[in-house]
């Protein structure tokens, strides 16, 4: 079998990477890569961080030709998944995808193992790039668990189920994730009315990723400045708010809080982003901040000139439509939200 490394000459890399210690590493939710052959045969050798032996190891999907193949919690140090054989070669696409979010643990793609005279490539870039900022929602947080009243895990956790994931899949566009369960622009999600600073979005977008875990045991990804020029999204999609709503509540000074602060992250995010289109949403589990979203997206025209910024209501989750762990949305209010955000931004793309 000929051996790969997850390098730019080799695969298509998902979201925010990074290679460090001979593995590609996935940190954010839906990182990962993506590569084509034709032979025989296909291994994947996955590598964990510190946090393999822990409650919320990295829940990672393998796909073969867009079929899940692989689906399971990187449990071990390291482990080999043999995901295509044939005894006649064959055109094979092969993506592996981290389900689970940053903040719990990463994997590290080690080898590629492929049957193929010709090796493998990078599957190819799609015409449409988009970025999406966001929180619990975006992961896909406890999606496969129908039971509203149980609680966080990454084995119900599945961001391929996500509004997001599913937007830009039904506009083919690659895609970039950075969102964290429990995370806002002010304040994290709190039950007591104290403002939790340690989960706050504009404090880690410009770094790789925050997590429990190290890259290989020892590399802080927190320490590892993102290059924005490996992404270039045409679109960015804040869906940030609902966490922040915890604390602002009906109190005035709060909110009118999180409208500056918001108005100072759009200005980091067109900062470090000159050419995207800026949509700003919220709604899906409440709406009461949704206003302040509006007010903020129209100061920040005012105080910038850029017209390139705009905000869109999602519709909020409706009972009949079941609910995920912590009375998330289900997989159907997520179906329902990719069809209206992909519209919209059918109608902005014109």
């Amino acid at each position: 079998m000929k051996t790969f490394k997850a390098t730019n000459e080799s695969v298509k890399k998902l979201g925010r990477t990074h290679e460090y210690r001979d593995a590609l590493w996935l940190t954010l939710s839906g990182s990962g890569a993506e590569f084509s052959f034709y032979g025989t045969k296909a291994e994947i050798v996955l590598k964990s961080d510190d946090m393999a032996g822990g409650v919320n190891p990295a829940r990672i999907g393998i796909l073969v030709n867009g079929e899940r193949v692989v689906d399971e919690r990187l449990d071990r140090p390291v482990k080999t998944y043999t995901v295509f054989e044939s005894a006649a070669a064959e055109q094979v696409a092969v993506t592996v995808i981290k389900l689970s979010e940053a903040a719990m643990s990463t994997v590290g793609i080690a080898e590629i193992r492929v049957e193929a005279e010709r090796g493998i490539q990078p599957t190819p870039q799609k015409n449409r790039r988009i970025e999406f900022i966001g929180d619990s929602i975006t992961c896909g947080y406890g999606v496969d668990d129908e039971y509203e009243r149980h609680s966080f895990s990454t084995a119900t956790e599945d961001v391929t189920q996500a509004y997001a994931y599913r937007t830009a899949e039904a506009l083919q566009a690659d895609y970039s994730m950075v969102s964290y369960s429990g995370y806002g622009i002010i304040s994290g999600y709190t039950e007591n009315d104290a403002r939790l600073l340690t989960h706050l979005v504009p404090d880690y977008y410009e770094q790789l990723a925050k997590s429990e875990g190290k890259l290989d045991g020892k590399l802080d990804p927190l320490s590892i400045d993102w290059d924005f020029a490996r992404f270039a999204p045409d679109l960015i999609v804040i869906n940030l708010g609902t966490n922040d709503d915890s604390y602002t509540s009906d109190h005035a000074d709060r909110q009118a809080e999180f409208g500056r602060r918001y108005v100072d992250f759009l200005k980091t995010i067109r900062r470090r982003n000159a050419e995207a289109r800026i949509l700003c949403t919220l709604g899906m589990m409440g709406d009461r901040l949704y206003p302040v979203v509006e007010q903020a997206v129209r100061d920040y025209t005012a105080q910038t000139g850029d017209s390139g910024v705009s905000a869109m209501k999602f519709d909020e989750q409706r009972a009949e439509d079941g609910y995920a762990a912590d009375y998330h949305p289900s997989r159907r209010t997520h179906a329902k939200a990719a069809d209206r955000l992909t519209r919209h931004i059918e109608q902005l793309w014109g």
